[in-house]
C-alpha cells in the first residue's frame, strides 16, 4: 500500500506511475498502451488507455472523492441522460507512493466544445436544455437515503460571499465592480429553490463538455455532482452562450426568473475565482473567464 503522506497535495505523477497502478491492479489491461492526455485539467492527470478507457488520478485532494462518487451513480444516471457520460469501468487503490483512489472509464471520443462553434447554436442550446432536464427528472425514489447523500449536498451560494466581494473588490477596474456588486447582491437576496431537490451536475461549463461533428456529445466531469438546487447548472448558459442562445437555453429549460437569479450569481462567483486563481499565468483561463464574468453581467 502508499508510504506516502495523505497531505501531501500533490503527489508526483508521471507515465511510470500510471503503468504500474495499471498493470499492478488491473492486469487484464498491461498490455494496453498509455498516452497522456494534455492540457488534461486542474484536477486530474488524465492517461488514454489503449483505445477505449481512460485513466484518471486526482492531482489534489479535493479531487480524490471523484472516482468513488462517479463509480456509484454514473451507470445509474447514464441510461436516462440523451448525451454520454464517462461511465467508471473500475477504482483503484493507493500504491507505489501515490496516496488516493483512482479510476478507470470508458473513453469518450470528441473535441472539448468551444465559443467559437456553439456560442450561436440554438440547437446546442436545446441539447443542454435537454441533458439538464434528463438529468433533473432522474426519479427521487432513486436518490440516496440521507446517510447514503454524504458528499452529494452542495455548497449554498451564500457560501461564496466573502471570497466573490473579495474578488470584485481584487480586480475592480479590469471589471465593472459597482455593475458586479449590484448582480452579486441580487443573487443572494433571490429567493432559494422550494421544490424536491433534484440532480445537478455541479461544474457545468464549457470545458466539461465535447462535441463529435460540431454537436454536443459528452459532459464529463461529475466531481461535483450532488443533489438539492440546480442553479449552479446555469453555469453553461455564460461560458458556452450568447445572448440569443441563451434565451432559447432558458425556455426550453423552463427556468424561473429567481433560479436564473442564482444561476447569475453562481457563474459570477465561479468566474471570478479562476479569474483571480488563474488568470495571471494562464492566457487561455483569462480569456474563458472574462467571458463568462461579462456574459454574466449581461444576464
Amino acid at each position: 500500500m502508499a508510504t506516502g503522506s495523505t497531505t501531501d497535495p500533490r503527489p508526483a505523477i508521471d507515465a511510470a506511475l500510471a503503468r504500474r497502478l495499471v498493470d499492478t491492479q488491473f492486469p487484464q489491461w498491461a498490455e494496453l498502451p498509455l498516452k497522456l492526455l494534455d492540457p488534461a485539467g486542474s484536477d486530474h492527470v488524465i492517461h488514454r488507455l489503449g483505445e477505449d478507457l481512460s485513466v484518471r488520478l486526482p492531482r489534489h485532494a479535493g479531487a480524490i472523492g471523484q472516482a468513488a462518487k462517479e463509480s456509484e451513480w454514473l451507470p445509474r444516471l447514464a441510461p436516462h441522460l440523451p448525451l454520454a457520460v464517462p461511465v467508471p469501468v473500475g477504482v483503484g487503490e493507493p500504491d507505489f507512493d501515490y496516496p488516493w483512489p483512482w479510476a478507470v472509464s470508458r473513453w469518450l471520443d470528441g473535441e472539448v466544445a468551444t465559443t467559437e462553434s456553439l456560442a450561436a447554436s440554438s440547437g446546442a442550446a436545446v441539447q443542454l436544455a435537454e441533458f439538464l432536464t434528463a438529468l433533473q427528472a432522474f426519479l427521487p425514489e432513486d436518490f440516496p437515503d440521507e446517510g447514503a447523500r454524504e458528499g452529494l449536498t452542495g455548497r449554498p451560494l451564500a457560501d461564496r460571499d466573502r471570497a466573490t466581494r473579495a474578488a470584485i473588490a481584487e480586480v475592480d477596474g479590469t471589471f465593472d465592480a459597482a455593475a458586479m456588486t449590484e448582480l452579486w447582491d441580487a443573487s443572494l437576496s433571490a429567493p432559494g429553490w422550494d421544490r424536491p431537490p433534484v440532480w445537478f451536475h455541479g461544474d457545468f461549463h464549457t470545458g466539461n463538455l465535447l462535441t463529435l461533428g460540431g454537436r454536443l456529445s459528452a459532459v464529463i466531469d461529475f466531481g461535483e455532482l450532488g443533489i438539492g438546487d440546480p442553479a449552479c447548472d446555469l453555469t453553461i448558459a455564460f461560458t458556452l452562450m450568447s445572448a440569443g442562445s441563451r434565451a432559447v437555453f432558458r425556455a426550453a429549460l423552463g427556468v424561473d426568473d429567481t433560479t436564473w437569479a442564482r444561476g447569475r450569481g453562481w457563474a459570477l462567483a465561479t468566474g471570478l475565482n479562476a479569474y483571480v486563481s488563474y488568470a495571471a499565468v494562464n492566457p487561455r483561463v483569462a480569456s474563458q473567464t472574462t467571458r463568462q464574468i461579462t456574459e454574466a453581467l449581461i444576464g
